[in-house]
């Protein structure tokens, strides 16, 4: 049976291209990352499609740019460029909860929201990364435990801030910021399930992606929500070509621009296991697989390793084979035509799988233009997107997409006095 509403499409603009090659094969120039028309450029093709959001992740600490260039521009400075250049098109940045101040956030947040009329929205996110740690001079970070203690005080200061200012009435509705969360681990869904309007997932197969959004949908209906209030919405890796062929023959060409080992360092920073040491043609052994963990002090996205270990299991013919198909490095992957990649959104969406998906694009600007001129059409033809906007805000487009029953006066459950008041976060 049919899904009533339509689907939620954001766009993650990972630099050049989620392919570490992708500046290879395009007519881009290494300075183009900070450049403002670069990003503004993408606004306006996003735009064009009619895309709910463009996504900015951060990771603030310099990495090596021959690995994979991206990440030069702390977000919110590349999402109000973006925003001077759209205007309907959402604009969601990642900030960390463990590493930032949650009164000088949410006004970075709330001005951005302010100045393009309701269209800002702040991806919450606690830090793993020692690279981060070590950038602000701490010698390691938080457990998962006390980080996740600190996020939900932290998003609760921030929408007690924006609630308490009255600056949100200034845009639209009069709404505050919409936040997203990304954290996979049970410690992240709580959190989604008490503060998040949308969840950027991490799974990779159909089932494990229908159980995981309706267990965050119960889990919102738990914390005094509804159900429809947390929008989920998948990372989608897409390589596009006009024949299967095509789109196969350019997946290959861009993973050998990579550079050397760049899909088994990936696959095996999931699996905790140095992957050249493994037999090509055998499977991973059940022992890896087994392996048990320590949630609280692993050093990686606990999401990322349930869903890759659950792949792994589901695919695992032979080592070789499982690193040619970890193209996504984490997100699933959909290398084919315009119509493979619409059917395959099609199905994951009427399957209850996601409300959208977060696309992640194997070039910018290129196959973001390839995706937008040719796959966008396909769903708007099948009745599953917009062919043009309606609501000018985030907020009232999110909420045009829910299913089971009228718009609350308020998102969000009221605050208490003591959240009003703030909450210790050092």
């Amino acid at each position: 049976m049919s899904r009533d509403g339509q689907l939620v499409l954001g766009v993650n603009l990972q630099g050049f291209g989620q392919r570490p090659g992708a500046w290879q094969v395009q007519d881009v120039d290494g300075l183009d990352l900070v450049s403002l028309e670069f990003w503004q450029n993408l606004g306006r093709i996003a735009e064009r499609g009619t895309l709910d959001l463009v996504f900015l992740a951060d990771n603030p600490s310099l990495g090596d740019p021959d690995v994979r260039a991206l990440g030069f521009l702390e977000p919110f400075t590349a999402l109000q460029a973006i925003g001077q250049a759209t205007t309907h098109l959402g604009l969601v940045g990642t900030a960390s909860t463990t590493y930032n101040d949650p009164v000088e956030l949410a006004r970075r947040v709330q001005s951005l929201d302010v100045v393009t009329a309701g269209r800002a929205a702040w991806n919450a996110v606690t830090t793993y990364n020692p690279a981060v740690s070590a950038n602000f001079g701490v010698t390691s970070n938080p457990d998962r435990t006390t980080r996740y203690a600190r996020a939900a005080e932290f998003v609760a200061e921030v929408r007690g801030l924006w609630q308490a200012s009255g600056l949100s009435g200034s845009a639209p509705g009069g709404h505050q910021p919409i936040v997203f969360q990304a954290g996979g681990s049970d410690q992240g869904r709580d959190l989604a399930a008490r503060f998040a309007d949308g969840v950027f997932s991490v799974e990779l197969t159909l089932d494990a992606a229908v159980a995981n959004r309706r267990e965050l949908r119960a889990a919102a209906v738990a914390a005094g929500r509804r159900a429809d209030d947390v929008k989920v919405l998948p990372g989608l890796s897409i390589v596009l070509g006009s024949t299967e062929a095509e789109a196969q023959h350019l997946y290959d060409s861009l993973e050998e621009l990579a550079p050397d080992g760049y899909a088994e360092s990936s696959l095996g920073a999931y699996l905790d296991v140095d992957v050249t040491t493994l037999d090509p043609d055998r499977p991973v052994p059940a022992d890896i697989l087994d392996r048990p963990f320590d949630e609280n002090t692993y050093g990686h996205s606990v999401g990322y390793r349930r869903t890759v270990t659950r792949w792994v299991r589901n695919n695992n013919t032979s080592v070789r084979a499982l690193v040619r198909g970890f193209g996504g490095y984490g997100a699933r992957i959909v290398v084919g035509t315009p119509e493979h990649v619409a059917d395959s959104i099609e199905t994951w969406f009427e399957a209850g799988a996601a409300d959208g998906f977060n696309l992640m694009i194997d070039r910018f600007p290129t196959g973001f233009e390839e995706v937008v001129d040719h796959v966008v059409p396909l769903l708007r033809a099948r009745g599953l997107f917009r062919h043009e906007y309606g609501e000018a805000t985030l907020h009232g487009r999110l909420a045009a997409t829910r299913r089971d029953g009228p718009e609350p006066t308020d998102r969000h459950p009221a605050l208490s006095a003591s959240e009003l008041k703030g909450t210790t976060t050092a």
